[in-house]
């Protein structure tokens, strides 16, 4: 991490402001079942209560006793576990992670994670026919209904988490470590199983993988890692062309390290001296064992992950001094990693999970854990929100992703398995706000705190206090 960040003589923010960053903007899902709410009062105020910015206002309670939501928005369930795909057999369950893609004739295809273990395969052309894990898809028409739902792939083992390609596949991710297993696979979401979808990407690493997100810039992926401890690791592809199949061609992964500090006293550090992170090489088959032995950081237990405006977004789900989370940010063109937002009280961040941006700007994570999960949002002006709340309680919300247009919201809960289409009087989509969350601060009840000797630290060395927190609490000595 460098605490001179510039190009050309702008510093870091100003760079960013300037938009000098490769950006992918999540466009995910729509789709249809059940209403909620009434009064659609569309609202561009920043001060107006059903305005994106900001917020939506409180939320009401669903009669229904399933997902309470702000006034003015509806709900659909457009599947459900047990029901049947358009071949006749039952939508497997644990719905999980998403994504969502344009279709043919205005509609929308949604891929989803089943996050199930051993058992019987649920496809046709499964990797494993032990293993009862995969992927379904659907493609939902622009009323929000269910035109086709169907088997992408299967027998795989804990579909957790994974992330969307610039390219148009899904990358599905097993949350698991065994001899066949704990893998990443590519899945195109308008193929039923195929040969891609069944070739594990055995350059990523074989590990227990959550979530991974990719630098439209670079062709980079960066993958979290659910297990205690975890590891943060980077991707590089033999191939960059991002098209289908190239990530199978093989690359080099490595984890996150932070700089060796040959000297450890304080008093050493001078003025515009840089502090890196720094990426160590690893054999992708014994790759947690290889990032032990070189030092790497240990992460809590990481989990969503997503790239944005120049910027990797992840979040460490029981980190922190009360262990209800932490939110970092990593902007690869400045090596530049700090921790943005860390949970001080349930009510505002209590385990986030998956993770995703909002058309217009805001960061959004879903809770789990609790037992009272929600969906909750941080503005780039530091206000937090809650957006939904999931009334099944001990069951968690999952894959929150919006269609290709932003009208859409589509969000799981895992079990029983229902997946929602939520709509309503969303904000316009705003690239210059989803840039300033790129660089905001956040508020000041939300700002990590520094010990003196971090703060005299990042004082004299330039460094914001989001960077010198970073570093505080991910181990460096001084």
């Amino acid at each position: 991490m460098s605490n001179q960040n510039s190009k050309n003589g702008m510093n870091r923010r100003d760079f960013l402001k300037a938009g000098g960053m490769g950006t992918l903007a999540l466009t995910l899902g729509s789709a249809g079942i059940f209403s909620l709410n009434s009064s659609e009062v569309l609202a561009d105020a920043a001060d107006n209560p059903t305005s994106g910015f900001g917020g939506y206002g409180p939320l009401v309670s669903d009669p229904n006793g399933i997902l309470d939501l702000p006034k003015g928005f509806h709900y659909k369930i457009i599947s459900r576990e047990g029901e049947l795909m358009t071949d006749g057999a039952k939508i497997p369950g644990a719905f999980d992670g998403m994504a969502a893609f344009e279709g043919p004739n205005n509609t929308t295809i949604l891929v989803r994670n089943h996050e199930l273990g051993a058992g019987p395969a649920f496809g046709s052309n499964p990797y494993d026919a032990s293993a009862q894990g995969g992927t379904t898809a659907l493609v939902v028409g622009p009323n929000r209904e269910v035109i086709k739902e169907y088997v992408t792939s299967s027998g795989t083992i804990r579909n957790c988490a994974g992330g969307a390609t610039p390219w148009g596949t899904w990358l599905t991710c097993e949350e698991t470590r065994s001899a066949t297993h704990g893998y990443v696979f590519e899945v195109d979401p308008q193929q039923p199983e195929n040969d891609l979808s069944r070739t594990p990407i055995k350059d990523m690493g074989r590990f227990a993988h959550e979530a991974c997100a990719i630098d439209p810039a670079t062709g980079y992926v960066y993958l979290t890692e659910d297990a205690s401890p975890s590891y943060l690791y980077r991707f590089i592809p033999n191939d960059t062309s991002q098209k289908p199949g190239a990530l199978q061609k093989g690359g080099k992964l490595y984890a996150a390290a932070i700089e060796a500090v040959t000297d450890p006293s304080a008093s050493t550090f001078k003025t515009g001296q840089t502090f890196q992170i720094v990426w160590k090489q690893l054999d992708p088959h014994l790759c947690r064992e290889d990032a032990k032995a070189q030092g790497c950081i240990e992460f809590s237990r990481l989990e969503g992950a997503f790239f944005q405006a120049g910027v990797f977004w992840f979040d460490d789900t029981s980190a922190g001094e009360k262990k209800l989370g932490r939110v970092y940010r990593y902007v690869p063109a400045t090596n530049t990693l700090e921790l943005f937002y860390e949970g001080s009280d349930a009510k505002d961040m209590e385990y986030p999970d998956n993770i995703c941006m909002t058309p217009w700007g805001d960061l959004w994570y879903a809770e789990d854990g609790s037992g009272d999960d929600r969906l909750m949002g941080i503005t780039p002006e530091g206000k937090v929100y809650p957006f939904a709340h999931n009334r099944l309680n001990n069951s968690e919300l999952a894959g929150p992703t919006f269609s290709p247009d932003g009208n859409t919201l589509f969000v799981n809960i895992q079990s029983p398995g229902i997946t929602f289409a939520i709509w309503g009087p969303f904000q316009r989509r705003n690239s210059a706000r989803a840039r300033e969350m790129s660089y905001a601060v956040p508020a000041k009840p939300f700002t990590p705190e520094l010990s003196d000797k971090f703060a005299q630290l990042a004082d004299r060395n330039g460094m914001s206090v989001l960077e010198a927190a970073a570093f505080e609490r991910l181990g460096l000595k001084i």
